[in-house]
């Protein structure tokens, strides 16, 4: 057990106090003394370090640092201690410790390109992952015997059966959402029934494939960004390249695939529980019974209002695979970025559907499927 290091102000005939220290002098020890030396004020004619038993490179600086402030000479000390002081004597670290920083007018625009740079890299490291993808699809057509049939069913059932649940769940409960917060609203103008309306076309056009696309995202996309990047750090891609076998025949494609067609099922499953919701609150809520609601919307939903959400759910599905699987084959360095690159790729998955999104609601209103 080191003692703590210990100082004392004598008096000398000149009258000026002479410093003496003794103990530890080291980096385990000096931390009282260090706050005790800041205290001293006014001159200090020595420092005498004759009662001193260790000394390190911290205590030495401490000893430079007062002795310099103070205008005070280094007495006492052992050669092991003068060399460590000889070390420290020329070091000022009274200078500013904090980094330079720019003002707010010059950082915002340099953070500002920082991005736009970022997301340029971005773009072509999705493009080239894209060709990637085009490439092995084009060998898989050539060579069909090599198609991994087996993982794209895997991957449909993990992707789409075994979502069955909590996406049915979410849409009834959406249906009944907007059911009863529609009818809410047209009650004030004594036009409930039109809430048969406002459920069939919000369900089948918009919300029931775009909900599930999020929850697809959310749930699938999150999945294949880290299990891609789990094997990259394990190196089981790069065993996979070695032993001649590529990794985007057997592990992107059947994800993506499985996403893609999985959606349109998918999607067309979440509208009709979510018209099945809305029955459900017609039934209890509006006095419409429950089959003449159903009934109802075969009569004022579009058959083009299905298309919409058919068409969509696929492109729905491909963003969401692309994600995943694209941030989970830039992983690399440690464990720390699977988890971010999971995050990644759920966000940018869910940012780019909401944008297609609108641009489909902008693109079907001018084709007249409005």
């Amino acid at each position: 057990m080191q003692s703590a290091a210990q100082h004392l102000l004598e008096g000398s005939d000149a009258g000026v106090p002479r410093l003496v220290l003794s103990g530890h002098l080291t980096l385990a020890a000096i931390g009282p003394l260090e706050r005790a030396l800041r205290s001293i004020e006014g001159p200090v004619g020595a420092v005498d370090l004759a009662g001193v038993e260790e000394i390190d490179t911290v205590g030495a600086w401490v000893v430079c640092r007062f002795a310099r402030e103070h205008d005070s000479d280094i007495t006492g000390a052992s050669p092991e201690a003068e060399r460590l002081l000889a070390a420290m004597r020329d070091i000022d670290a009274s200078g500013d410790t904090h980094p330079h920083r720019l003002p707010v007018w010059e950082r915002v625009p340099l953070a500002v390109g920082e991005k736009v740079f970022g997301a340029r890299g971005g773009i072509y490291g999705v493009v080239a992952f894209f060709g990637q993808i085009l490439i092995a699809a084009g060998n898989l057509l050539r060579r069909p015997g090599r198609f991994p049939l087996k993982a794209l069913i895997h991957q449909m059932e993990l992707v789409g059966v075994t979502a069955l649940p909590i996406i049915g769940l979410m849409s009834f409960l959406i249906g009944i959402v907007i059911a009863q917060q529609g009818s809410v609203q047209l009650q004030q103008f004594g036009a409930e029934a039109l809430t048969v309306n406002l459920v069939g076309r919000i369900t089948l056009r918009e919300l029931g494939v775009l909900m599930t696309a999020i929850m697809v995202a959310g749930r699938s996309g999150s999945a294949f960004a880290a299990q891609l990047g789990t094997m990259k750090l394990t190196e089981e891609i790069d065993a996979m390249r070695t032993i001649g076998i590529s990794p985007v025949e057997v592990l992107v494609i059947p994800r993506i695939l499985a996403a893609t067609f999985m959606m349109i099922l998918l999607g067309f499953f979440a509208a009709l529980l979510a018209i099945i919701g809305g029955a459900v609150v017609g039934q209890f809520a509006l006095g419409i019974p429950f089959f003449t609601f159903l009934l109802r919307i075969q009569e004022v939903v579009p058959t083009h209002d299905l298309w919409v959400g058919l068409i969509k759910a696929p492109v729905f599905g491909l963003i969401v695979a692309l994600a995943g699987c694209y941030h989970g084959m830039q992983v690399h360095g440690n464990s720390e970025e699977v988890g971010r690159r999971t995050t990644m790729a759920v966000v940018s998955a869910i940012f780019a559907v909401i944008v297609l999104d609108a641009f489909f609601a902008v693109f079907f209103t001018e084709i007249g499927w409005g």
